[in-house]
């Protein structure tokens, strides 16, 4: 039997990646679906489908900047840690919930500080975190989705994360035209917010009743993606 269920979660990430295409910009690499596009807008990469109403659903941001004094693992840990105050649109402010605090994690043997929060960005929207620093680049990708939708992406999000590469040239820095790299100045992902496109900010009316279904869904859609880790993580050490 678990054998069995292994073995269906297997054919299930082989089947994405048959469907998935690979961006590629000065300083990462990853896979994403192939009806999504990734644009540049001003300094911060936005990736979201190009069917209308999967667009509004969820949404991967890369940002990048030269390495400053706000940017440790340690710093990054203990913001991600720290529930995100967010302005309303209609005025005042309220706070994420942390799903999950930051850890540590290895992915192509590059770390990242991971992290996951509700409402941090958008309302009612799941963000997970991802953050690094390599040589003198600090890069940070969120990967968000509307909560009615979280269990519909977690695998496109799942495939995405574990295939993330920092590619960035030690020389990049002095390659202006490759960028955008933001200053060390400024603070890395202070303006994701703003990045997010205005017809994700207006919510879709459809809170209503079913939490507890959604909250059940998000559930297995987490234990999921665990145990695809745990397949792939096995199959890289059989290929050692």
């Amino acid at each position: 039997m678990k054998y069995r269920l292994f073995a269906s979660l297997a054919v299930i990430l082989l089947s994405f990646s048959a469907h998935a295409k690979v961006f590629r910009n000065a300083y990462i690499a990853f896979e994403m679906p192939e009806s999504w596009k990734c644009n540049l807008e001003q300094t911060e990469w936005v990736c979201r489908s190009e069917q209308t109403k999967e667009s509004k659903e969820a949404i991967i941001i890369l940002t990048a900047k030269e390495v400053g004094p706000t940017d440790t693992f340690a710093l990054y840990e203990s913001h991600l840690n720290t529930p995100i105050t967010v302005n309303m649109r209609g005025g005042g402010s309220s706070e994420s919930k942390i799903v999950y605090k930051s850890k540590s994690v290895q992915i192509n043997d590059q770390a990242w500080v991971d992290s996951l929060h509700l409402g941090s960005e958008v309302p009612n929207y799941f963000t997970r975190y991802l953050a690094t620093i390599k040589d003198k680049i600090a890069i940070l990708v969120t990967f968000s989705a509307h909560k009615q939708y979280y269990t519909k992406y977690s695998q496109d999000f799942f495939k995405a994360v574990m295939s993330l590469r920092v590619i960035a040239s030690k020389n990049l820095l002095a390659k202006p035209d490759l960028g955008p790299i933001r200053p060390g100045s400024e603070t890395l992902g202070a303006p994701i917010s703003s990045a997010m496109p205005a017809d994700m900010l207006q919510g879709d009316g459809n809170e209503g009743s079913g939490g507890k279904n959604k909250t059940m869904l998000l559930a297995g859609a987490l234990i999921l993606a665990a145990l695809g880790a745990y397949i792939y993580l096995r199959a890289r050490k059989k290929k050692k």
